[in-house]
């Protein structure tokens, strides 16, 4: 075997493949997305981008990674081919203490993190990019929307002096303007695709066979079915009768979303009944739909574990739609059918049959079996352990009501049993699809075919991996599986024809991208503003920052931003007030806070549609607004968004900073100060006085004491200190309580 020699990659550990070197080659020109199917060695790829840009470049590397146990994984990786201390080879996610993570920042050539924490981190002024010179971004199909990615790579290619972008993934979907938005947001010049059937590729992918089994629903399934069949079909007339002219009865369950989203807004900007009565039997549809895709698919284990959830939501704080089937006697007649029933999905009995065959002719196979749902993975391993199995489930680590999901040890421990061999059937869930560094399979079982051509490509692509490998698909034969696996071999096609006409378009391009051009000021200085810790589950304090703000980070007592030494934010949405108006005494509660700490606060309400958001009297809502406006004197600013509410914060920031030339003060802190701190902080407190009129005042009279006893015209001599707030300090120190109101 060949091996790679690089100054930076120890000798003998990573084998030279001439597809990955020129993979790597082109990744170096420019920013690159490289697709190339599971297993033929993307973190190679990135591991000799990254040599080469260490080796050339003075600066570090940021690696990327969905995940806490894909994170691991890389760092180990890196750690065990690369020629540095591992020591600079830092692995960061939201584990990490954050009052280290800068020291590790520090220290590290490599940062191996979930994108999240880098996020936070970048607001916070915990890194910064200008020390990195290059960006890995694994599963880069994920930088969309609102996806930390994004704004991390428009961070990057602002803030890095010498920017270089690398983006890896098996399968970026067949949606054509996903993949351009992808390419948008991760600023990418140069597109590779690499298929199992490329020449260069080829000799590196073992034979995989796929094999389809089709079982047939059992008569008892079908009839549990066709109750609730039953049960949807009134549903789908109760909706024709709202005369909204929508026909629901083929759309798929992508178009079902869609249209809930567009009844909300509707409901939200009309108020009008129809809207909230679609709505609610739009979701009853839905779940009723879900419950036979699981009696097709699934089985009736995995049916009657969702009726129990779907009870116990209706006779707790559950939806109006969960309560209104409950009410139905057609729908309970049905689930009380099914909850009767105690016998397995035919599938079941295929999958034992078809593990046995495997391992009784091939004793040391590994097999993965994925299923969609955390309920029949359970109910697989349960049984296949009962047979006699050495199996094992592999989940992700989200906590779901009763369902506990698996920690990141737990996930380690799992995976390094499978590579051991004392267990070699693996049952996962979607968690086993994206990246994770799973040993060879001999054999992948679809419990179910799924309609995405993403995941589709990353479950075929954890067999024939240095071997040969099979692929099984169970099918019910005529459900929704048949229907799931052919749209994913189309979705699949469609994929990378999009792809070589995206490549095409991009080699095209005769020059470099407008914003390589761009100079950015980094010595701009934007206004400094405030903002509790707790706000940054929005996105708010990343717009600050990409509008030119720097954003401090801090456990407020008070406000939600702090713009000066005098103006203090509430924020709150639609939904937040309107939940806080239930309990009106914690909403004024806050609004006085504010008030006694700001001599300028503001309450931000965001969101649209207040009045018709929600079933409650206009009247109530206005006379809450009108309260909190003339009763305590806290005007009130209404934002469509984030991005607007952000555009107002820092327009009043600039004015406050820039145009007034007002400090910032966090009246309301708790953090502990020094002595001098405390006392600025007393004088500070002072109407009109803030904190370099603070800083005066006490280097001029020493004690509080002295100022105190100061008179006006003594205190007229001390800078930025006038007449009128002369006269307000020796009013403030001088005045009768009890006559102190007219003041």
């Amino acid at each position: 075997m060949d091996y790679i020699s690089h100054p930076l990659i120890r000798p003998k550990t990573v084998e030279r493949r001439s597809y990955q070197l020129s993979l790597a080659a082109s990744s170096l020109l420019s920013n690159t997305l490289i697709v190339l199917p599971t297993g033929l060695g993307k973190t190679v790829i990135a591991l000799l981008v990254i040599a080469s840009r260490l080796l050339n470049e003075n600066g570090k590397v940021l690696f990327l990674a969905p995940t806490k146990p894909l994170v691991e994984q890389h760092a180990e990786f890196l750690k065990r081919t690369m020629r540095i201390s591992e020591d600079e080879i830092v692995s960061i996610s939201g584990e990490t203490i954050p009052e280290k993570r800068p020291e590790l920042y520090e220290k590290a050539k490599i940062v191996v993190s979930t994108p999240q924490v880098i996020e936070n981190d970048i607001i916070s002024g915990k890194i910064d990019m200008n020390d990195f010179v290059l960006a890995i971004f694994d599963e880069a199909h994920r930088a969309v929307g609102n996806y930390s990615y994004v704004f991390i790579a428009g961070e990057f290619m602002k803030r890095s002096k010498n920017p270089l972008i690398l983006g890896i993934t098996a399968s970026p979907g067949s949606d054509i303007e996903r993949i351009r938005e992808v390419i948008r947001n991760l600023h990418i010049d140069n597109l590779d695709v690499k298929t199992e059937h490329d020449p260069d590729v080829k000799r590196y992918v073992s034979t995989k066979e796929i094999e389809w089994i089709k079982v047939a629903i059992p008569p008892e399934l079908e009839q549990i079915k066709k109750n609730f069949e039953k049960a949807l079909e009134l549903r789908y007339r109760k909706f024709e009768k709202l005369g909204l002219e929508i026909d629901i009865r083929d759309l798929s369950k992508k178009e079902l979303l869609a249209l809930q989203e567009a009844l909300q807004n509707q409901a939200g900007e009309t108020g009008e009944h129809v809207y909230f009565d679609a709505l609610s039997v739009l979701a009853e549809i839905m779940k009723i739909q879900h419950a036979i895709e699981l009696i097709e698919t699934q089985g009736i284990q995995a049916l009657k574990k969702y009726l129990r959830r779907l009870f116990k939501e209706a006779k707790g704080r559950g939806s109006r739609a969960s309560k209104s089937l409950f009410e139905d006697p057609v729908f309970r007649e049905s689930m009380i059918k099914a909850l009767k029933m105690d016998f397995d999905h035919p599938k079941m009995g295929k999958l034992i049959e078809i593990l046995g065959d495997q391992i009784e002719r091939h004793p040391e196979s590994r097999i993965i079996v994925f299923a969609n749902y955390r309920d029949t993975a359970d109910r697989i391993a349960e049984v296949l352990r009962e047979t006699g199995f050495r199996v094992e489930k592999f989940i992700g680590q989200t906590n779901r009501d009763e369902d506990r999901g698996m920690s990141q040890r737990q996930q380690i421990e799992t995976l390094t049993k499978f590579r051991s061999g004392e267990i070699n059937i693996l049952v996962s869930t979607s968690v086993g699809e994206e990246g994770l560094d799973i040993p060879v399979t001999d054999l992948v079982v679809f419990y179910e075919a799924v309609p995405s051509e993403i995941r589709a490509i990353q479950r075929k692509g954890r067999t024939g991996r240095g071997r040969e490998g099979k692929i099984v698909v169970l099918i019910t034969k005529g459900t929704r599986d048949e229907a799931y696996y052919w749209a994913s071999l189309r979705k699949e096609k469609m994929m990378y024809d999009m792809l070589y006409r995206l490549r095409d378009e991009l080699r095209k391009r005769a020059e470099p991208t407008l914003d390589r051009f761009i100079e950015i000021d980094d010595e701009r200085k934007g206004p400094i503003i405030y903002i509790d810790s707790r706000e940054m589950r929005s996105g708010i304090a990343k717009r600050l920052r990409e509008k030119g703000a720097k954003v401090e980070i801090t456990n407020l007592e008070v406000a939600d931003y702090v713009l000066s030494e005098r103006v203090g934010v509430e924020r709150k949405t639609v939904d937040d007030f309107l939940d806080s108006m239930v309990s009106s005494e914690r909403l004024f509660s806050q609004i006085l806070n504010l008030k006694k700490s700001y001599p300028k606060p503001v309450l931000v309400i965001e969101g649209e549609n207040i009045y018709g958001k929600r079933r409650m009297n206009p009247h109530a809502i206005r006379g809450a607004i009108a309260s909190i406006a003339v009763d305590f004197g806290v005007p009130l600013i209404f934002t469509k968004n984030e991005e607007e509410t952000a555009d107002f914060l820092i327009a009043i920031a600039r004015r406050e900073q820039e145009i007034k030339g007002r400090e910032i003060a966090l009246h309301a802190d708790k953090t502990k100060r020094d002595l001098s701190e405390e006392l600025e902080y007393v004088v500070s407190a002072i109407p009109d006085v803030g904190p370099v009129i603070a800083r005066n005042l006490l280097e001029k009279f020493g004690t509080l004491r002295n100022l105190a006893n100061a008179e006006i015209d003594d205190l007229v001599t001390v800078s930025k200190v006038g007449k009128k707030t002369a006269e307000r300090i020796w009013k403030f120190f001088n005045a009768d309580y009890n006559d102190a109101k007219r003041y």
